[in-house]
């Protein structure tokens, strides 16, 4: 169902005619590529874990373990979004996404398949919004002038692309943006915060070969929006439909 803001701003855009080849491919390369999706997001995480702190001895280790904390609440957040996100699209009415309705279809490029599966779920919210609107809002409490760039990259880079390639109504990402936000201004809450990262410290502290090697295969898979997992997962559960 369309809302008369989704179908006001829809046919606002489609009065810009930008359908050149190289637009359409570049808005494509935008939401498929882990490169200019997720994976400058998840970087920076780790150059907050890493960053060296100008304070010495006690006070820049205290402000070494709250850049920690940030960045384990960055993660909990989106983990949280991507979860809500699912459940929300799985739980409310369906939402055909805009490039299939048939009254809508003209106004967007071709579909391309492999930006598409397997996501024929509903398209709100938008999962992807509430990922990295998440993730770039903590960042935000690490680092103001670096949070304005992450939360600019999920607008232009992330956010925009899907919208003009009709895989998304306005409204899923405003929503899944405001959600992400919420999220991770609700985790970000000092107590809040000291309680989800203080299990995974003390595991980083007592088995860092360990922890670094699973948070390397985390930072993987949460770059990649869970997509290997999630194909998975699609395929196993549709594994009847190509037995037959």
């Amino acid at each position: 169902m369309m809302t008369s803001f989704d179908e006001w701003l829809i046919h606002a855009m489609s009065r810009i005619d930008i359908h050149s080849p190289l637009f359409i491919r570049a808005a494509v390369t935008a939401a498929e590529f882990d490169l200019t999706r997720g994976l400058p997001l998840v970087t920076l995480l780790w150059w907050i874990w890493f960053r060296p702190e100008r304070q010495i001895g006690a006070q820049g280790e205290t402000a070494r373990r709250q850049a920690h904390e940030l960045v384990i609440a960055a993660i909990v957040s989106g983990l949280i979004a991507l979860a809500i996100g699912r459940l929300l699209a799985h739980e409310l009415p369906f939402r055909l996404r805009p490039i299939f309705e048939p009254q809508l279809h003209a106004l967007y490029p071709p579909p391309n398949p492999k930006v598409l599966l397997p996501r024929t779920w509903s398209s709100f919210p938008s999962d992807h919004a509430m990922l990295w609107g998440a993730v770039a809002t903590a960042i935000l409490f690490a680092s103001r002038p670096v949070g304005i760039y992450a939360l600019l990259h999920v607008v232009v880079l992330i956010c925009l692309p899907r919208l003009y390639l009709g895989l998304h109504y306005p409204t899923d990402l405003l929503a899944g943006l405001a959600l992400g936000v919420g999220i991770a201004c609700l985790v970000n809450v000092p107590p809040i915060r000291a309680l989800v990262s203080k299990p995974v410290l003390a595991f980083a502290e007592r088995s860092p070969g360990l922890f670094y090697g699973a948070a390397f295969l985390l930072s993987f898979e949460l770059a990649t929006q869970f997509d290997e997992l999630r194909l998975l997962a699609f395929g196993l559960t549709h594994i009847g439909h190509y037995a037959q």
